[in-house]
């Protein structure tokens, strides 16, 4: 059984000019401890698609328009309210772009992980302890010491550590990273990416990152799904579709990322690298 399939999933988002479809008939799927890069420019729809498995698009706006989303097996769009709780964290864990926004302010962090442990884990005797463990496991130093702080009080490297530590501490079967490098710098940028390689490695929890960047995927990403418009227009394993990727959409996006030793005079874009096709 796989552990997550999604079959011809539509969504839709209501507004006062009309409906606009935001995914398309997107379908594919993943084992278990396997790894997947959703891959496009903003507006794609991949972080909809994310969001959907575990139905946290308000509804309305959003509508699911057709096709199903299977969580081991079961439909995740058929779920009762109380069902959707349990995936949420323990079987599916997100990591958010702006940990800033993300972190509750007026909590410490050892609170807001804390939550989600008593939540999905009623079995943890030792709440500190399990809070300690994780952010230890990220990377962060002084765990004992450091869970008591609230968000203001860490750097944005720290803050997204405590963001993958917190979906950690559910020991959730999926774990969702939504651009989880945006506004760091390079030098965190790739500590966190070395972290997410390696606590994949050691739990073995299935990946699903989400990116506009060709050039964060390899090393850390068994295939990749090219999104383009709401649709999935390219498929495949990693290796493959980077040395030969086949949709004039993903060969542009490639183009995009910037190389050592490059002589270009400026950074190659979308719209010089590929002309779009008109919406039908």
């Amino acid at each position: 059984m796989n552990l997550l399939e999604l079959h011809n999933l539509s969504i839709r988002f209501r507004t006062e000019t009309g409906a606009v479809d935001a995914v398309k008939r997107v379908s594919l799927s993943m084992k278990d401890g396997e790894s997947l890069a959703i891959v496009g420019e903003s507006g794609s729809g991949k972080t909809v698609t994310a969001l959907s498995l575990t139905r946290l698009l308000p509804t309305p706006p959003a509508e699911y328009a057709g096709g199903k989303i299977l969580y081991r097996g079961q439909d995740v769009l058929a779920m009762s309210e109380r069902q959707v709780r349990h995936v949420r964290g323990g079987g599916i864990a997100y990591i958010f772009q702006e940990p800033a926004t993300s972190l509750n302010p007026v909590y410490s962090i050892r609170s807001q992980i804390a939550e989600g442990i008593r939540l999905h884990r009623p079995d943890v005797a030792d709440i500190d302890a399990e809070v300690v463990k994780w952010l230890g496991a990220v990377g962060i130093v002084d765990p004992e010491k450091r869970m008591h702080d609230y968000p203001h009080q860490l750097s944005g490297g720290m803050q997204q550590r405590a963001m993958i530590a917190m979906a950690l501490g559910c020991r959730p079967r999926l774990l969702v990273a939504d651009e989880p490098t945006t506004a760091l710098d390079v030098t965190i940028q790739a500590q966190i990416l070395a972290e997410l390689r390696r606590l994949r490695a050691e739990f073995g929890m299935a990946l699903i990152l989400i990116t506009h960047n060709f050039g964060i995927i390899r090393g850390l990403c068994d295939r990749v799904a090219v999104m383009f418009r709401g649709e999935i227009v390219e498929y495949g394993d990693t290796e493959s579709l980077l040395k030969n990727p086949q949709h004039p959409y993903t060969k542009a996006l490639i183009a995009c990322v910037p190389r050592l030793g490059s002589h270009q005079s400026r950074l190659r874009t979308i719209s010089d690298s590929w002309k779009l096709p008109e919406a039908a």
